[in-house]
């Protein structure tokens, strides 16, 4: 009796990443790198383990009761797998606040699990980069971390045909509300919770929510016309408030960085989790058949304070998952065909010279800086070329026994298809011409 054979596809809403997959994850997470170290944001990253209380304090009960994969340690701790990563970057800022240096500009891209139903843009298990800013308690740091959004997304080719960058504020929506429903603050929390899924349930279901929480059809109607509304145009509603001036101071610096192309007012913009205090905003995929949140964040002024009495550390950032950002790149055709060196060399192999032959023209060319490998094996030399031609390498690298004796190799541009024989001495030159 034969036993049962293991399933070989990975567990559902994981994925495999071969390396085809991680060229392209390799290119746009190293294109990220770039964007944002050049912005002086500095790397940081945490545990795959956290106390599943962080993320009921910080992350809401959603999350923290359905979402996350947690279970019992044998200390008899309740342990959760990280399904975002805010509070373990907040609960490293508190940890170490009186050490670091002010404001904070910090980013990782690490990976998370959370347990929801699988679809297009959304996986069970996710890399997602993080871009935050602590210690600065002004639209100034709000302004940063949406240019570097932009800025990530115009490194890979994206313009303001593709992506819409829509901006709201909490503090903002609060007054707005309160002044249009005369509402508490708490039931302002409940309808900031229906409006937040607005376009995800009908419309008779949307208005049935808010008439339970007591707003009339005109105070709905009322709403509704903020939807439309420019910014200039709904901060006069409310011309006071603290939100509607960071709106107002934020939106007048993005038209004088001429980003505003990018940008648009969207009352409609709420960020469900309840730790937005200001600034929130989502980055929209624009082609039709994609169109879609992509990823945002906002303003999170009391974080850390849970961690340390009194402490007073504010902070503003975003989150994008790498399933969205990939399926954007493919919608708009921004993934390059290759994303392999431009020089990679196989050096093939003949049975009549020793293989540390082989081996020391490999690691001549790697201490160059040349990407080369030796083939690896025993077959035919059709057979090697095949394999080169398949592995995407750009060159092979033939010496058989007459070339051996000689001192020279034969070099093949597989693009080319050219051949042409050089002395050995010359291949770290050779290649350094051809880079």
């Amino acid at each position: 009796m034969c036993a049962q054979l293991l399933p070989t596809q990975p567990y559902k809403g994981t994925r495999d990443f071969y390396p085809d997959e991680m060229r392209l994850r390799n290119w746009f997470f190293g294109k990220i790198r770039s964007v944002l170290e050049t912005s002086a944001f500095e790397e940081y990253n945490g545990p795959m383990l956290e106390s599943l209380e962080l993320y009921a304090a910080k992350s809401g009960e959603e999350i923290a009761t359905k979402q996350t994969y947690n279970f019992i340690d044998r200390g008899n701790r309740m342990l959760a797998i990280r399904p975002e990563m805010t509070p373990t970057v907040a609960r490293m800022v508190a940890g170490k606040m009186n050490e670091l240096s002010f404001p904070l500009r910090w980013f990782s891209i690490p990976n998370m699990y959370r347990y929801e139903a699988t679809q297009r843009g959304r996986l069970r298990e996710f890399w997602q980069l993080n871009v935050d800013i602590f210690g600065c308690d002004t639209y100034e740091a709000d302004l940063e971390v949406i240019i570097s959004a932009i800025q990530i997304m115009k490194s890979f080719g994206a313009d303001e045909s593709m992506f819409t960058v829509r901006i709201n504020n909490r503090r903002f929506f609060n007054d707005v509300i309160a002044a249009i429903a005369n509402t508490d603050t708490e039931t302002t929390r409940l309808i900031s919770k229906v409006i937040d899924r607005k376009n995800k349930v009908p419309r008779d279901a949307y208005e049935k929510d808010l008439f339970a929480l007591g707003l009339s059809e005109d105070q709905i109607r009322r709403i509704d016309d903020l939807y439309c509304m420019s910014v200039t145009d709904a901060t006069a509603i409310c011309p006071e408030s603290t939100g509607a001036q960071e709106l107002r101071a934020l939106f007048e610096a993005l038209e004088k960085l001429n980003l505003s192309k990018y940008c648009l007012f969207d009352f409609g913009i709420i960020r469900g989790l309840d730790y937005y205090t200001g600034t929130v905003f989502e980055v929209f995929d624009n082609a039709p058949e994609n169109n879609r949140a992509m990823f945002g964040g906002g303003r999170y002024d009391n974080l850390v304070g849970l961690f340390v009495k009194n402490a007073k550390v504010s902070g503003v950032g975003y989150g994008m998952g790498d399933v969205t950002l990939e399926n954007f790149l493919v919608t708009h055709g921004l993934v390059p065909e290759s994303f392999g060196s431009a020089v990679k060399v196989l050096v093939t192999k003949f049975d009549d010279v020793p293989f540390e032959h082989y081996l020391a023209l490999a690691n001549r060319l790697r201490e160059a800086g040349v990407t080369a490998s030796v083939y690896l094996g025993s077959k035919k030399f059709g057979k090697q070329i095949e394999h080169a031609v398949k592995g995407e390498y750009s060159h092979v690298l033939i010496m058989g026994g007459s070339e051996l004796e000689t001192g020279t190799v034969k070099i093949k541009d597989l693009n080319t298809r050219e051949e042409t024989t050089v002395a050995a001495a010359e291949l770290e030159a050779f290649f350094g011409s051809n880079k």
